[in-house]
């Protein structure tokens, strides 16, 4: 049972009326770092987690993400009221185009919401529950929940350097300050499962989970403590050693029935190429420079010359 508190968590104060910031806020309204998202992330992680402690821990932020949707739904609506007035009003027509068009989706919000904080990101595309990456797997989705709220604060913190309203600088900053916050509890609470790597209860292979495959070689190859290590085998740079790392002749193989063979076998005869026909094709019929070297051509750039008829 939710029970609202009709006082914000924070305090909002916007000194200025500016529509167009009021757009780029709709990142953490309706965006897939918002806080939206991570509220229905973290309310679906709790209702299936079994551990109480987990549990606990993931209603209280899940809720207060909702309370931190209220404040910047909040500092959204107070950045667009006095359009929002003039607008119902008709006063101002001039100004008001100029207004409601300044970039983002400041028209949107304007015309379509009446200066209200829509479900949808800076760029216009609507919230979505494809934002919830839950897979129920504490080990997992934990990990996942320390990058959204990392992700969330790098967005925090890019909208309080393009405002310059100490009011709406002082509420980011406190939302911000909260990712920070729950990081550190979902991190406390990955690293008191213990074990908790690999995620999920099956081992990897050991042949392969201590290599590293340099699959990419040339110049600005680099070594550290992500590929070398008493944690890691020798770096695996040999070509051969690349591909068939099982053992096997690298090749794709199924088992199927003589009927299948026979059919397979049927299809392939049907629409097997003829490597000696060189039939003219539309491409050659209606080639111009550049389509390749035909007879008469001497190269690239030699557009004038005549062609094959």
């Amino acid at each position: 049972m939710f029970m609202h508190n009709k006082r914000l968590m924070y305090t909002v104060r916007v000194a200025e009326q500016n529509p167009m910031l009021s757009s780029l806020l709709l990142e953490q309204f309706g965006g897939p770092q918002g806080e939206l998202a991570a509220a229905m992330r973290y309310f679906g992680q709790a209702l299936a987690e079994s551990d109480p402690g987990r549990k606990d821990m993931l209603l209280d932020i899940a809720t207060e993400e909702l309370s931190h949707l209220e404040v910047i739904g909040s500092i959204i609506v107070m950045m667009n009221k006095g359009t929002k007035g003039r607008l119902a009003e008709g006063t101002g027509e001039g100004e008001l185009l100029t207004e409601i068009t300044q970039g983002g989706e400041s028209h949107t919000l304007s015309l379509l919401y009446g200066g209200g904080a829509a479900l949808m990101n800076s760029g216009g595309a609507p919230w979505t529950a494809a934002y919830i990456d839950t897979i129920g797997e504490p080990t997992a989705d934990l990990r996942s929940n320390i990058a959204a709220e990392s992700r969330a604060k790098i967005i925090y913190e890019r909208l309080i350097n393009v405002t310059d309203d100490p009011g709406v600088k002082d509420a980011l900053g406190f939302l911000m300050t909260r990712e920070i916050a729950h990081q550190k509890s979902f991190e406390k609470a990955l690293y008191a499962i213990e074990p908790n790597f690999p995620p999920g209860k099956l081992p990897g292979v050991p042949a392969f989970t201590n290599k590293y495959y340099n699959m990419s070689q040339g110049e600005g190859d680099a070594e550290g403590p992500w590929n070398v290590g008493e944690k890691w085998e020798p770096i695996i740079s040999d070509r051969e050693q690349q591909s068939a790392v099982d053992g096997g002749d690298g090749s794709a193989a199924t088992r199927l029935s003589k009927a299948e063979q026979e059919l397979l076998a049927t299809g392939a005869t049907r629409t097997a190429s003829n490597p000696g026909s060189d039939p003219t094709t539309g491409a050659e019929l209606g080639a111009g420079p550049g389509a390749g070297i035909l007879e008469g051509d001497v190269g690239f750039g030699d557009a004038l010359k005549p062609r094959r008829k």
